[in-house]
């Protein structure tokens, strides 16, 4: 009798091991927990000569949602000049191109098809 028993306690024993890396499946990572999707805060586009009033860019739908823009952003050049803008969302312009008003470029020496930063204000 004390066979039957001892392999009774043997099968129960057995049953209420559970395997360890079942359980650990369960668990998330640690970074899993801790991780937020980042916003970008700034992307290099390409800036064109534009028909834009002198204190106004023109900028793709795409990219606004993508930067947060909604009225205002700051278009930085060569991270040398610095212009605080008003924006005016496009649908049909590239992802990857800004139009911007010509005379204000030239005037602070910047040339068709340069390439630029373009941040949220």
């Amino acid at each position: 009798m004390s066979e039957d028993v001892k392999k009774k306690e043997e099968q129960i024993g057995e049953k209420k091991k559970l395997d360890v890396k079942s359980l650990v499946a369960v668990i998330p990572p640690a970074d899993a927990l801790l991780r937020k999707e980042k916003k970008l805060q700034e992307k290099r586009v390409r800036v064109r000569y534009g028909n834009v009033k002198e204190d106004q860019i023109k900028i793709g739908k795409k990219l606004a949602e993508e930067l947060g823009i909604k009225e205002k952003a700051y278009l930085v050049i060569a991270g040398r000049k610095r212009f605080l803008l008003n924006v005016v969302i496009d649908e049909s312009l590239p992802e990857n191109t800004v139009f911007a008003n010509e005379e204000l470029l030239r005037e602070n020496g910047v040339a068709d098809n340069s390439i630029a930063t373009v941040r949220r204000a």
